[in-house]
């Protein structure tokens, strides 16, 4: 008898229209790790509650490693992040992320991103996005699908309006030593704003039981 695919998520794949995802892998962070040198925002900017755009250059790709490496080990049925790196044309471009906790009861994603600036400014970050709302509530079984970002994050907000978020509350944070307000946002099959391109999908069933989908 065959034994069990012991990592599934390397089957998993997501395409839309102009893009591939795939959960992430050592040689794809390699290309992920080298779009972050090339910077992801201005410097007087920070889209992030953990500020890891801030770490020393010596050591900002060793620690995106080891933070990659550590979610892909830690992932259970009860708590897990799929980090679905994002290619253009065959090229990593940035990082797409879906956390589900409790997944089985729940039925509740969150998601959070970003895309290299070189690559900003084209739509890359509404398909992705949509892409794992599609994936979430069509091949998942989510009820419920969570975003939030700064108040000033106008990009990411532009994106969740489109999209069909409504605003769910707010969340205070220290950013830089700073109060900063950071914008709740749910969504729900009934609200979103669905594309008028098909998502296709391979690689689900071996990964549904590893996910909590059912």
């Amino acid at each position: 008898m065959r034994p069990p695919e012991p990592w599934p998520l390397r089957h998993l794949v997501l395409r839309t229209p102009r893009l591939e995802l795939r959960p992430d892998d050592d040689a794809g962070l390699d290309e992920l790790v080298d779009e972050a040198y090339h910077g992801v925002h201005p410097p007087g900017e920070m889209p992030f509650l953990d500020p890891w755009t801030d770490a020393d250059p010596a050591y900002l790709g060793r620690g995106m490693l080891q933070y990659f490496w550590s979610q892909r080990g830690a992932l259970e049925p009860a708590k897990w992040r799929l980090h679905f790196l994002v290619r253009v044309e065959g090229r990593v471009v940035g990082v797409q992320s879906v956390t589900g906790v409790d997944f089985p009861v729940t039925r509740e994603v969150s998601t959070g991103s970003w895309i290299g600036m070189r690559h900003q400014g084209r739509g890359i970050g509404t398909e992705m996005r949509t892409a794992v709302l599609l994936f979430a509530f069509d091949h998942l079984g989510a009820r419920r699908a969570r975003s939030g970002a700064f108040a000033d994050n106008v990009a990411s907000h532009r994106v969740s309006a489109k999209l069909g978020y409504r605003r769910d509350g707010t969340f205070t944070h220290a950013r830089r030593g700073e109060r900063v307000e950071e914008i709740r946002l749910l969504l729900t099959p009934e609200t979103f704003v669905r594309p008028d391109w098909p998502l296709r999908v391979d690689g689900v069933e071996g990964c549904a039981g590893l996910l909590g989908a059912w």
